[in-house]
């Protein structure tokens, strides 16, 4: 991996990464720099087959303050056509994140600001101290949070996904963990070891089960269950049944011993 100017990188023999935002002095605001980078290390750890499990995390006080404001008044006096460049960057690093075929993890402390929001909404699992606080505060700066809206709207539905957007109000961890933003909320010296044992969780299951998951989950949509979706469902489980992976997960159960993918 070639030099990192914003972002820091950890592996462990278990199979976890960790990418940590690395801007502490702007509470890892993140740039054109820091979004290409986060797009880079993203696609190059879900190719990494010793990687299982991804998590995202920010150095220092915060975990995200969003855009940092000097990109975006840089954007302010830019060209359409720069400014459309620039957008279609970010949504594609969110993409990424939100496609990534391995679990992603955030860990969040502090604040969450803006695409900050954002980034623990793409991740799978969103793990936050009970000091952390969030706001979509694009509004206040005469912008709209346009490229994480549909990621906020996923994670909170469409009514909370407004009135945090119009508002620009800011909430507490507890609020976030009732409508859905992240998924647990503990004290913040305890965030690193709730963390560590939700990779742990994540390590037991089958990675090829995983990267389906992932793979199928993304195609449903809130509503009804159609017919369409119904035999989907059906054609993919028939079709994982019969995968050396799964024939190796009975064989484990049945045989009271750990499954293959699961480090000794």
């Amino acid at each position: 991996m070639s030099e990192l100017q914003t972002l820091s990188v950890l592996r462990r023999a278990n199979g976890m990464a960790q990418v940590t935002m690395a801007r502490p002095a702007v509470f890892n605001a993140f740039d054109e720099l820091m979004i290409a980078e986060l797009d880079a290390v993203f696609a190059q750890l879900a190719s990494d087959p010793a990687v299982r499990v991804i998590v995202l995390a920010g150095e220092g006080r915060h975990f995200s303050a969003g855009a940092d404001l000097q990109w975006m008044q840089r954007a302010s006096t830019a060209s359409r056509e720069w400014n459309l460049a620039d957008a279609r960057r970010f949504a594609d690093m969110l993409s990424r994140i939100e496609n990534c075929p391995k679990p992603t993890v955030a860990r969040v402390q502090g604040a969450a600001l803006g695409g900050g929001v954002g980034l623990a909404c793409v991740c799978d699992i969103a793990i936050a101290s009970d000091q952390a606080t969030f706001a979509v505060s694009e509004a206040k700066f005469g912008i709209l949070p346009a490229v994480i809206g549909p990621y906020l709207t996923n994670a909170v539905g469409k009514r909370q996904a407004k009135r945090l957007a119009l508002t620009t109000s800011r909430i507490n961890a507890d609020q976030a963990l009732a409508m859905g933003l992240v998924q647990q909320v503990v004290a913040l010296d305890g965030l690193d070891a709730a963390v560590d044992a939700t990779v742990a969780e994540l390590l037991i299951a089958g990675p090829q089960a995983q990267r389906e998951i992932k793979a199928l989950y993304a195609q449903f949509d809130v509503g009804s269950v159609t017919p369409e979706v119904r035999e989907l469902t059906a054609q993919t489980i028939s079709r994982v049944r019969g995968t050396e992976e799964a024939r190796e997960g009975f064989a484990a159960f049945l045989g009271k011993r750990a499954a293959s993918w699961i480090a000794p």
